[in-house]
């Protein structure tokens, strides 16, 4: 049974839907979010405008007020907030939108330095990065040269030096690349426009590297100075070379030395150097060509209009090559400076070298140390030096070649000619020993036995009083006697030999020894005594001597 004040909320909640159904169910039902404010809206004023009261929910009539149902207070419905017009929004424009719903991308800063690349590139080929790298990544000149790198160490660095624009001059000698290392630095140069020097000598590149390398040395249009030294190339990657040498119109300066080519490379090289349009330097030294390939890169170097130095050293050119480089002096006149130290010349290859200078007008170093010319061809050389008053050398390289005074007297009028010219030379020929001065009784004992003479006999000749003893005066006078017989017999150049030419210093010597007592008469005991000594101690020293050289026993 429900209580008064039940009845009349279950009447007043009653007449508010009532009157909410007569006004507002068309729009409710059309918004149901408008339905679901209102009804609590509605609830809420309905409870707001009953009176409170301390004991008891029941309403005290106030005079003059009505309890019906229809004057009753209903709430108003609160205003509602205006439609949003979607037609003046830019739905292309991304700004205007905020909503959780997109995901937030991270966006990272361009690293120009490389820094990031190389980390990242370190950690995926399992390296510890090089500490030295990242405190000098950012310099123009870097050196990583005897760092051990390797294949992997490199690849990494590659990746950084993609997007490096601080390195100019790259170091990476001795490193041990190989051929991927060699692989990861050619798609390096592919994107790096910045690198002017690369050196990449002593890193076992091989030939596989070689077709590589030539087709950056064509694409890459910064790179002007690049080391090859000491990687392996032989006959088969001079082909590729050979390409990178004719086509390339940056390149400068190229270094192939301490390489594998013979004489094929040579072949292959020459008619590349004739086309080159771009190179000022080449260094060809510590290879082996020689023969037709000397020939060839000679012909080469004639017909080329832009080379200033050439660095043949340490190869085999030979006869053959000297001829074709004299040649290629006379039509040349471009090179300023050529090496051709150790390369087998002889003193007939210096003097057809020298007939090239002669002719030639811009040369100003030329170097020939190490050769088998003897100061014979280094005499040819300043000798051709002085048959052009145009010559234009100011240095010449004789190293480790002995030259004699003749060479000096002619060098002298070589530096009246050019007086600022420098000359280097392996020192003076030691002067020639004098001849060993014999004995006087070798030429005596000799007489007797060319002469089969008994030495009583020989006395005899002497002794024209038979007394068995002669004066100074009369073994003098038998001297002489001697030779003038002996003129008579023999020719002059025979006489030389006998044994008998004596003079005068050297008679008195042979006196002095044989007149033992020193009573100024020589008899015929110390004739014989003298004769039998003097045998004697010439045998001791030859025992002395083959003493010396014989081998000693081996102790353990």
């Amino acid at each position: 049974m429900l209580t008064r004040c039940e009845e009349e909320d279950e009447e007043g909640f009653s007449g508010n839907e009532a009157d909410s159904e007569d006004e507002g169910y068309n729009d409710e039902i059309a918004d149901p979010e408008h339905l679901l404010i209102n009804m609590t809206v509605s609830r809420a004023s309905s409870r707001k405008s009953r009176p409170e009261s301390s004991g008891s929910r029941l309403e005290k009539p106030r005079p003059g007020s009505d309890n019906s149902d229809s004057d009753e207070e209903i709430p108003t419905r609160p205003p509602l907030q205006p439609e949003i017009d979607f037609t003046t929004v830019d739905i292309s424009d991304e700004k205007a939108f905020d909503t959780d719903l997109e995901d937030k991308e991270t966006t990272t800063a361009y690293d120009p330095t490389g820094r990031t690349a190389y980390i990242e590139g370190c950690k995926k080929a399992g390296v510890v990065p090089a500490s030295y790298f990242l405190r000098h990544m950012n310099d123009p000149h870097l050196s990583m040269k005897h760092h051990g790198l390797g294949s992997q160490g490199m690849r990494a660095i590659a990746m950084s030096l993609v997007s490096n624009t601080s390195v100019l001059t790259l170091d990476l000698s001795d490193n041990w690349l190989g051929q991927h290392g060699g692989h990861a630095v050619c798609e390096m140069l592919r994107d790096n426009c910045f690198i002017t020097h690369l050196d990449l000598s002593e890193n076992k590149l091989g030939l596989q590297s070689a077709e590589s390398l030539s087709q950056v040395l064509q694409q890459n249009s910064t790179l002007t100075h690049v080391t090859l030294s000491g990687n392996d190339f032989d006959d088969k990657a001079a082909i590729h070379f050979s390409d990178a040498i004719m086509n390339s119109t940056k390149l400068e300066y190229l270094n192939l030395s301490h390489n594998l080519f013979g004489e094929n490379a040579g072949v292959i090289l020459g008619p590349a150097i004739a086309d080159n349009s771009s190179l000022k330097e080449l260094d060809l030294s510590w290879n082996s060509i020689r023969r037709k390939g000397a020939v060839a890169i000679a012909h080469g170097l004639k017909n080329n209009v832009y080379m200033k130095k050439i660095n043949l050293s340490w190869n085999g050119f030979g006869l053959e090559g000297a001829i074709a480089l004299g040649d290629c002096l006379k039509g040349n006149q471009v090179l300023e400076e050529v090496d051709l130290t150790n390369n087998r010349i002889t003193s007939e290859g210096a003097v057809l070298i020298g007939k090239g200078v002669s002719a030639n007008e811009t040369l100003t170093t030329l170097r020939m140390g190490r050769n088998p010319m003897q100061t014979a061809g280094c005499y040819g050389i300043c000798a051709a030096i002085l048959r052009n008053p145009n010559c234009g050398l100011r240095e010449i390289d004789f190293k480790d070649i002995l030259v004699n005074k003749d060479f000096d007297d002619i060098f002298k009028q070589v530096q009246e000619q050019i007086p600022d010219i420098k000359m280097r030379h392996g020192g003076m020929e030691p002067p020639k020993k004098p001849r060993a001065r014999i004995h006087p009784m070798v030429k005596l004992t000799n007489y007797i036995e060319k002469n089969n003479l008994r030495l009583v006999d020989f006395f005899n000749k002497f002794d024209k009083d038979g007394s068995m003893s002669v004066t100074y005066e009369e073994f003098q006078q038998g001297i002489e006697c001697a030779k003038a017989a002996l003129q008579k017999l023999v020719k002059s150049e025979t006489f030389k030999d006998t044994g008998i030419k004596l003079s005068q210093e050297e008679v008195q010597i042979l006196l002095n020894e044989l007149d033992s007592d020193g009573d100024g008469e020589i008899n015929f005991s110390e004739m014989v005594s003298g004769h039998t000594g003097f045998q004697e101690s010439q045998q001791e020293n030859v025992n002395v001597i083959l003493t010396a050289t014989q081998a000693r026993p081996v102790t353990t």
